[in-house]
């Protein structure tokens, strides 16, 4: 089963203009943000070609310079969803297009690997994406960032078999406890890639977006509005740290993540 991947990068970002072009310092020098993802995409076992998608001619630039394949797109794509279904339809025949975002340079090579696996096992699904168990280090961040009135990630929950009911940029569900740092919690991150049946990816584009996505911001509730099932993938960290760049000062923390644990290229 041939697989995909493709990198949405937009320069035109309304929370942090700029963000793929972003420098981020790792054991083996300055690299950019997308350039680390890309290099992320790259380690994934099991995929036949990656692309960087964007419209911005600088982010094109700079990804063909390191050494990227690019499928430039349309200025009027709403998110990386539409963005990879534009590449889907300029780049034909392959039977699971992953979108793995670039703005998660930590993605580690084994959620896309466990992410393709769960979707090819689940027949139904039109799209899936993984989740990751928060321990009480990861929760105590996110709901610090909720506090500050940032965005420090999105969560997802999800009912038997894995089929996501709602995500959410706070934090869900609510659970008044204190958990110590190492201590397993209920709530799941949600990371930032997605794997898509092509004819689901196709019709995506065509359809409105909805009041959740709309208040949200999250463009898989499109498909949850739409009726259609998300299957969310339960990914296990293997000690490694996950840490998506959403705002400016989360570039010290991926940067102190790849120095304890190493860059992921």
């Amino acid at each position: 089963m041939s697989v995909l991947i493709a990198i949405p990068a937009r320069y035109a970002s309304t929370r942090y203009p700029g963000k793929p072009l972003v420098m981020l310092r790792g054991p083996d020098g300055e690299k950019t943000l997308i350039q680390r993802s890309w290099e992320a995409a790259q380690s994934a076992a099991g995929i036949d070609r990656v692309v960087v998608a964007t419209d911005d001619s600088r982010i094109a630039d700079h990804a063909t310079a390191f050494g990227a394949e690019v499928v430039m797109t349309s200025v009027s794509c709403q998110n990386g969803t539409e963005r990879c279904a534009e590449v889907a339809r300029k780049l034909p025949g392959y039977e699971i297009v992953v979108n793995l975002q670039g703005d998660a340079p930590l993605t580690p090579a084994w959620f896309v690997e466990d992410l393709v696996k769960g979707l090819r096992a689940s027949p139904d699904a039109d799209i899936a994406t993984p989740v990751l168990r928060c321990d009480g280090r990861a929760l105590s961040g996110l709901l610090a960032d909720r506090r500050a009135g940032r965005v420090g990630g999105t969560t997802a929950v999800f009912g038997a078999g894995g089929r996501a009911l709602y995500f959410s940029k706070e934090v869900i569900p609510f659970t008044g406890k204190t958990f110590d740092e190492d201590e397993p919690t209920p709530v799941f991150h949600h990371v930032g890639v997605y794997a898509y049946r092509p004819a689901g990816l196709r019709a995506y584009p065509t359809w409105p977006a909805g009041p959740l996505e709309t208040l949200e911001g999250l463009e898989q509730l499109r498909f949850l509005e739409q009726g259609r099932q998300v299957l969310c993938v339960e990914v296990s960290a293997r000690g490694r740290q996950f840490w998506e760049l959403n705002n400016p000062s989360d570039v010290p923390v991926i940067e102190q993540m790849m120095a304890t644990m190493g860059s992921v290229s």
